[in-house]
């Protein structure tokens, strides 16, 4: 299988090569046929090179695509390893950055944990020293009647 289409493309790129120099060598025939005598006007000879650029970009497209087309299968399965690690290579990055938005999360929200975490203690706090406050109010009230009432009592 692989070697015919092997052949299929040997076969086209001679096609093609047959036709660039018959091309090329049809061009030069004309171009040695002229007579130097013979006067020709600017815009012959213009357009006689714009056809030779035309004829030398058809010919460089022409290369450019066999060098695509027929590459050697070897050449072509290395390219695709390449492409395989680079997209490989990109999905581990993208992995990697997850990670790391993720791992930025996680600190985030353990900060915001430990900042909630020190409020409740905070007020856990305040709540005893208040209850520790109302105590102290409550017993010096209390030592202050029983004062108040033995004065009342020594009093009588």
């Amino acid at each position: 299988m692989l070697n015919r289409l092997l052949m299929v493309k040997a076969w086209l790129l001679l096609i093609v090569l047959a036709k660039a120099f018959s091309m090329n060598s049809a061009a030069s025939a004309q171009v040695i046929q002229m007579n130097p005598q013979q006067t020709e006007s600017f815009q012959e000879r213009m357009r006689q090179q714009q056809e030779q650029r035309n004829q030398q970009t058809q010919q460089q497209s022409k290369e450019t695509w066999l060098r695509q087309n027929l590459q050697d299968p070897r050449l072509q399965q290395q390219q695709q390893i390449i492409q395989q690690q680079e997209f490989t290579r990109q999905q581990q990055e993208l992995i990697r950055q997850q990670q790391l938005r993720l791992q930025h999360e996680e600190t985030r929200l353990q900060q915001q944990d430990f900042t909630q975490q020190q409020q409740l203690r905070i007020q856990q706090q305040q709540l005893r020293q208040d209850q520790q406050i109302r105590q102290q109010q409550f017993r010096l009230q209390e030592h202050r009647l029983q004062q108040q009432y033995r004065q009342q009592k020594n009093n009588l």
